[in-house]
């Protein structure tokens, strides 16, 4: 439960009650002068003056537990809007800054995220050559996509100007992830920058443990938690939500996210006292009459081509249908008109099409509102690899492709709480190809990255214990057709690669993305959307998971919010396809097969005596690198004795594990083996077996009494015999007890 313990502005004492009063005005040396008292001692002449006479505003809430606290005025003055919000002892910058007039060439609103951690954060100093922060993490890029998707939906449709928000994280404490605090700072950022932002929204993170819900669980809490979902909204409803979850129920999902909601209010009226006091003039945002003009113009003269070109089936000729629309909607508006404003004007008329027969119980392709489209599965789709699956729904359609590796496979990953391994990699392309296009092809962009981090979600709460299969495995998603919800095709495509290579998934994994289009209190829900209905529609609800529960969802609201009543529908909608859509892929693979790829590398541990290391690795390595040459195996040691071996093939194998057992053997009494006689003494024979020696003195030759021991034996040799004991660390051992055997 927030408490509120402190609403002050922290203002240099220069500022006086007319700079409390009037926020929005610098204060100025006049200002200053009305209570000389109170006026700290500075040179008049000083440029410092008037910077320092500049109002600084405090905001502070205790917020489940550790104080949050919103600043503005002393830091990055120039940006429309700067916060620097303190969680505990994390503390990020955060920066809104928009361009005055938007680009006459601007057919979209450019709204750009970026969120950094900086090292120094966390007393650290940047590994590499550069010894500085460069290419943005994944965790970096996934936080700047968390951060804009809220964001986006709360500026007008008719703003058009470019704005940038950073985020930059200074200070972590280790306890409060940064994520949440710099969502926060960053709606801070903007509320008081004066542009046209409808908000504020505030974000929480929501852990699930015993049966209680945990708000803002620090990174012990979520070591034991069932759930990591982020919930991000507005005073009257959800925005955006972001999770993974070990299979809870539906409804324990939904309850999370309405109790996430209600944790935001608090933080919400914290930054709306911030406004009234530290809010910039709001800016003027002009309606865009043309726009409005050429939009009522194209509804006018093209609604029934509009139509007609949606209720065809296929992408390609449907597109073809909307551009040959397109060609006579330049010609209603004239040829004078702007291309671009002519797009955007096009683009919204066939939202209005589309909204009104969706409303009318009519989509697109003529399904029902739940209707799944149609579904095809094959496995073992490719000879070599390790296991691979084709996941067709409709006109979109996922190859994916299992790899195991070994464990030095892992990707170290560095971040701000430590570097640490991961082993299970799922990677997701989407060539221009798979939407019929020619464009830019190169490194993966944010939304590739943020799609596979979905697919990722989703299965690996099925996957094996590490313990149980400590294999690296990396998936790879090629997205070879697309039309609406790619990531959830990613997600089936890669339950059924996985179980194609033998990984024992607890339960197979399916994904649907559901859709809205509302109209003040009417609306509707669809399941398994198509491209256009994503792009023109209200809302973008993806949820994946087993039939016994979720494992992840994301959702992505194009309104100001929804309600908890849509979307349990959203919900319960979602699961009725979730189950049809596994009882499809049920038909290409029931369950995972019984053994591995015969293509996969083979695993084994064993466990050595600690003193044994050293035998294994050998002097310099010596003995571990020459075993590795010469079997292609991949041996990892730990310092308490477990040895993890990896090998191409079982042979290969079974070759590392009996030198590696010969090499830690301990001989045992009563232990009868073969060994080769290595040398020859009067006494007796020495004997090498297992990688040791022992002794067969003359009198454990035979029966009968040997005079020389070339009689019975001879170099190079091979005998049975047996270990009857141990004289001063000297192993002992008879041939004519192993003869009696």
């Amino acid at each position: 439960m927030a408490q509120k313990i402190e609403k002050t502005k922290a203002e240099p004492k220069t500022a006086g009650k007319k700079a409390a009063a009037a926020p929005k005005k610098k204060s100025t040396a006049k200002t200053a002068a009305a209570k000389p008292t109170k006026a700290p001692v500075v040179k008049k002449t000083s440029a410092a003056v008037a910077k320092s006479s500049l109002p600084c505003f405090r905001e502070e809430l205790l917020w489940e537990g550790r104080k949050l606290v919103l600043e503005t005025g002393r830091m990055a003055r120039q940006a429309n809007g700067a916060v620097l919000v303190s969680y505990g002892e994390t503390v990020v910058l955060c920066t809104a800054v928009g361009v005055v007039k938007a680009s006459p060439d601007a057919s979209f609103f450019p709204l750009s995220v970026h969120y950094q951690e900086k090292s120094y954060a966390v007393g650290k100093i940047p590994g590499g050559f550069l010894k500085r922060e460069s290419k943005p993490s994944e965790k970096e890029v996934l936080t700047s996509r968390l951060i804009d998707r809220p964001l986006r939906p709360l500026f007008p449709d008719n703003f058009l100007n470019e704005v940038q928000v950073l985020c930059t994280v200074l200070s972590y404490d280790g306890e409060n992830d940064p994520d949440m605090v710099a969502m926060i700072g960053a709606s801070a950022a903007l509320a008081i920058s004066g542009m046209p932002f409808k908000g504020p929204i505030a974000g929480v993170r929501v852990g699930y443990r015993n049966g209680d819900f945990l708000m803002n669980p620090t990174p012990e809490d979520m070591a034991q938690s069932a759930m990591d979902l982020v919930v991000a909204g507005t005073k009257e409803g959800i925005l955006m939500v972001e999770s993974e979850i070990a299979e809870l129920d539906d409804e324990i999902v939904l309850k999370g996210v309405e109790k996430g909601h209600k944790a935001l209010q608090p933080v919400i009226k914290l930054i709306d006292q911030l406004v009234k006091k530290a809010g910039k003039p709001a800016w003027d945002v002009v309606s865009d009459a043309e726009h409005a003009k050429l939009e009522a113009a194209i509804l006018k003269h093209c609604t029934t081509d509009i139509q007609d070109a949606f209720h065809k089936q296929d992408k390609a000729s449907r597109n073809q249908a909307l551009d040959v629309v397109l060609e006579k909607a330049a010609s209603v508006c004239g040829d004078e008109v702007n291309p671009l404003a002519l797009a955007r004007a096009f683009k919204a008329s066939k939202e209005v099409v589309l909204r009104e027969s969706v409303l009318a119980g009519k989509r697109i392709d003529g399904r029902k509102l739940d209707a799944i489209r149609s579904i095809w599965c094959d496995t073992k789709v490719l000879p070599r690899t390790h296991g691979s699956a084709l996941f067709t729904r409709g006109e979109t359609q996922a190859l994916v492709v299992a790899t195991l590796g070994a464990s030095d496979d892992a990707q170290l990953m560095d971040a701000l709480e430590g570097a640490y391994k991961e082993t299970f990699l799922l990677h997701y392309n989407f060539p221009p190809y798979s939407v019929g296009e020619a464009g830019r092809f190169g490194a993966p962009g944010r939304r590739e990255i943020g799609h596979g981090k979905l697919a990722w979600r989703s299965i690996r709460p099925m996957l094996p214990a590490a313990e149980n299969f400590p294999y690296t495995l990396r998936v790879v998603s090629e997205i070879t057709e697309s039309n609406g919800s790619s990531s959830m095709a990613t997600v089936c495509g890669t339950s059924l690669a996985l179980m194609d290579a033998g990984i024992a998934l607890e339960r197979p994994v399916a994904g649907i993305a559901m859709g809205l289009i509302k109209e003040g209190d009417n609306y509707a829900v669809l399941s398994d959307i198509t491209g256009d209905e994503d792009s023109l529609g209200d809302m973008d609800f993806k949820v994946a998971g087993t039939k016994e529960g979720i494992t992840a969802l994301q959702m992505d609201i194009k309104i100001t919010s929804i309600t908890s009543a849509i979307m349990k529908k959203a919900i319960i909608q979602a699961k009725q396809g979730r189950l049809f859509i596994l009882g499809e892929m049920a038909k290409a693979l029931k369950a995972p097969r019984k053994t591995l790829s015969p293509h996969a590398p083979r695993m084994e541990v064993v466990k050595i005596a600690k003193e044994k290391i050293k035998d294994v690795v050998g002097p310099g390595g010596k003995v571990i690198r020459e075993l590795c040459e010469k079997t292609e195996a991949k041996i990892d040691i730990e310092d308490d004795g477990t040895v993890r071996v990896f090998a191409p093939t079982d042979a290969q194998l079974q070759v590392v594990l009996q030198e590696i057992a010969d090499i830690t053997y301990e001989p045992k009494v009563g232990e009868i083996v073969e060994g080769e006689v290595v040398n020859i003494l009067d006494f007796g024979a020495f004997v090498d077996f297992k990688g040791a020696t022992g002794l067969v003195h003359v009198s454990e030759l035979a029966e009968e009494r040997v005079k020389n021991v070339t009689d019975v034996l001879s170099l190079g040799q091979m005998v049975r015999v047996k270990v009857i004991g141990f004289d001063r660390g000297k192993i002992k051992l008879s041939l004519k007890q192993a003869a009696k055997k």
